[in-house]
This record gives C-alpha cells, sequence and structure tokens, in this order.
C-alpha cells in the first residue's frame, strides 16, 4: 500500500486516520493541506474516485459561495486555491480515495494487498 493522508493539523478524523494506520504499522505520508494545499492532479485523481460533492466541505467558513457556482471547474478551481474548503481526511492508496473517517475501505485496502 501507498498511503497519503491529507488533512488538516487541527482534525480530529485526520488525527483518527493517523492512528488507525500507525497501529496497523502501515507506513503512510501525511501532508498538511493548511500548507501545501493539492495539486490539480491530486485533486483530480480524489474527485474521480468519491465525487466532488463528497470532498467539498459546505460547513467551513467562506464556504458558501461554492454551492452557488454552476460548473464543477470553477468549484474545482476554489478548492485548489482554499484547501481549506476541502473535507478531512483524504486518504488514498494510488487511485483509490476516501473522505472522513473509513476504516472498513482501508480494511478492505489491506486485504486486497494494497
Amino acid at each position: 500500500m501507498n498511503i497519503q493522508i491529507f488533512g488538516k493539523p487541527k482534525c480530529f478524523e485526520t488525527k483518527k486516520a493517523e492512528r488507525y494506520f500507525k497501529e496497523r504499522r502501515v507506513r503512510f505520508q501525511a501532508i498538511d493541506l493548511s500548507r501545501h494545499g493539492m495539486s490539480r492532479r491530486e485533486l483530480e485523481s480524489v474527485r474521480a474516485s468519491v465525487g466532488l460533492d463528497a470532498m467539498t466541505d459546505y460547513d467551513a467558513r467562506g464556504a458558501e459561495l461554492l454551492r452557488y457556482l454552476a460548473y464543477d471547474a470553477d468549484r474545482e478551481e476554489k478548492l485548489l486555491e482554499n484547501p481549506e474548503f476541502i473535507k478531512t481526511p483524504i486518504v488514498r492508496n494510488g487511485r483509490a480515495a476516501t473522505v472522513g473517517y473509513c476504516p472498513e475501505v482501508w480494511k478492505a485496502w489491506a486485504a486486497d494487498g494494497g
């Protein structure tokens, strides 16, 4: 498995995801969305796996505008510009991805061999 965890430092769900993998001795790369954001290709990969709505945090401060953007491309641009509008944690395993705390999916990844 090649695990990446995109999260925010104060996000409880991100800490739970990191703990899940640490307890199982699965190596992962932790990426601070607040500092580094997400590249366009990473965003597109996650979007292909989970969908744009699933990864958009409409409850984030200032994210009200996202509800009214007509085109997905415009929403993607806003997510790239403002990573705080992205729900966390986003856990990637190659082309597969999850948003939020999803141990049942991660367990299946381990059972499939990554």
